[in-house]
């Protein structure tokens, strides 16, 4: 019921989005005659910030085309390599010199979490030059039908395996966040399988591989909440209009309005200061302002089971660290991985995997060499910087990319 009533609000707020659109560019296009009266920028600027609060945001798309290799533009093209039901396997296929060596090539495991993989694009944009990238793009849970059947944190881990075992031997995995967890499980089930197609490498960051360690918010929203909570309040079917009408998801224009009630204040200034920039004429500032609400504001719905699986299994009895997890009757046990270098990367000021989570792993996969693990703590750093932006390219690449070279 929630599901419709949030459709019925998006069909009211249609018509007015379009309204405040038109009427920003009216007050601000330059062969507008209204876009030089004395208020035409306060006007078009709260135009514009009513039309950003109303609108419904799409699937950001890539905007990788080209890339730098050894100082020389590449064109880059973005194709389908493996398609499941759930998830398609991206390939960013780079034009190369003809004489240059294979770069190492990388799986980068997108969080299934409620943003597109889209929200990947800088880590992806910064790994380009250097390596061959395959990126987990998961699909809308409302645009699976249901004759695709449940998708279960178990089925997680089975796409990770596929994936890797596709892409053979010598693949490095990068994973970001919530996927820290299934990729941990399936490497390990793939060791203690002996299986050929084990990673050479793995790297996890900022995820929650033992989400007992320095609790956040979400660790305690997940922990002071029964599951029947999670599953009576969370859980909604998808309307009629949607290919997966009737099946249970998690919204995502609930995780959206989630990510929003943590920082509130935050958000609130950031579109203060949008409304600003525009007024003063501060255009860099309003761009940098959309790019980031375009991707932070396209959200995706996640399939019921996979959800609650993850409450459970990872936040509320741990089972990962207490070597507690059955999938299809093996034990997950990370201590049977002996071959992939693993390094755990985690943002100081992370308020999302806290300090300690991601690092857990190193314990847990005991029999690694000791000289074929790294850990690395960026200072002043939050989730989102171990990923993107500034430090995430001048820092924490250039060591990820050392790293693969010598696994």
């Amino acid at each position: 019921m929630l599901y419709d009533l949030h459709e019925l609000q998006r069909a009211f707020l249609s018509p007015l989005s379009r309204f405040t659109d038109s009427g920003s560019l009216l007050f601000s296009h330059p062969y507008s005659p209204l876009a030089y009266t004395p208020v035409s920028r306060h006007i078009a600027a709260a135009y514009e910030l009513a039309h950003r609060l109303g609108k419904e945001y799409e699937k950001p798309e890539w905007q990788l085309d080209h890339t730098l290799i050894d100082g020389n533009e590449a064109a880059v093209r973005v194709r389908i390599a493996f398609q499941k039901p759930f998830c398609n396997l991206v390939h960013f296929e780079r034009e190369l010199p003809p004489a240059r060596a294979a770069d190492p090539r990388v799986l980068l495991v997108a969080p299934l979490s409620g943003h597109h993989a889209t929200l990947l694009r800088d880590t992806v944009r910064a790994l380009l030059p250097n390596h061959d990238i395959y990126v987990t793009d998961w699909v809308d849970a409302r645009m699976v039908p249901q004759a695709h059947g449940p998708f279960h944190l178990n089925d997680y881990v089975y796409y990770v395996r596929d994936f890797l075992r596709w892409l053979g031997p010598d693949t490095h995995v990068i994973s970001v966040c919530q996927p820290t967890v299934p990729v941990m499980a399936a490497v390990s089930l793939m060791a203690a399988d002996n299986d050929p197609c084990q990673p050479r490498s793995m790297v996890m960051m900022g995820g929650p591989i033992d989400a007992r360690e320095s609790p956040t918010q979400v660790n305690r929203l997940a922990t002071t909440k029964p599951y029947s909570w999670f599953e009576d309040t969370v859980i909604h079917r998808v309307p009629a209009r949607y290919p997966g009408a009737g099946r249970k998801v998690y919204p995502g224009f609930l995780q959206h309005a989630g990510f929003v009630a943590m920082n509130p204040d935050r958000h609130m200034k950031s579109h203060y200061d949008f409304y600003r920039d525009l007024v003063r004429g501060d255009e860099d500032d309003a761009e940098s302002h959309r790019r980031f609400y375009d991707e932070y504001n396209a959200v995706l719905d996640l399939p019921a089971e996979f959800y609650l699986d993850t409450i459970r299994v990872v936040f509320q009895e741990h089972q990962l660290p207490r070597k507690a997890w059955v999938v299809n009757g093996q034990t997950v046990d990370p201590a049977a991985i002996t071959k992939p270098a693993l390094f755990t990367i985690e943002g100081e000021l992370d308020d999302i995997s806290g300090l300690g989570q991601t690092r857990a792993a190193l314990t847990l996969c005991s029999n690694i060499p000791e000289d074929r693990k790294q850990h690395y703590t960026a200072p002043n750093c939050g989730h989102y910087g171990i990923f993107s932006g500034r430090r995430w390219r001048q820092t924490i690449c250039p060591k990820i990319a050392e790293f693969i070279r010598n696994a």
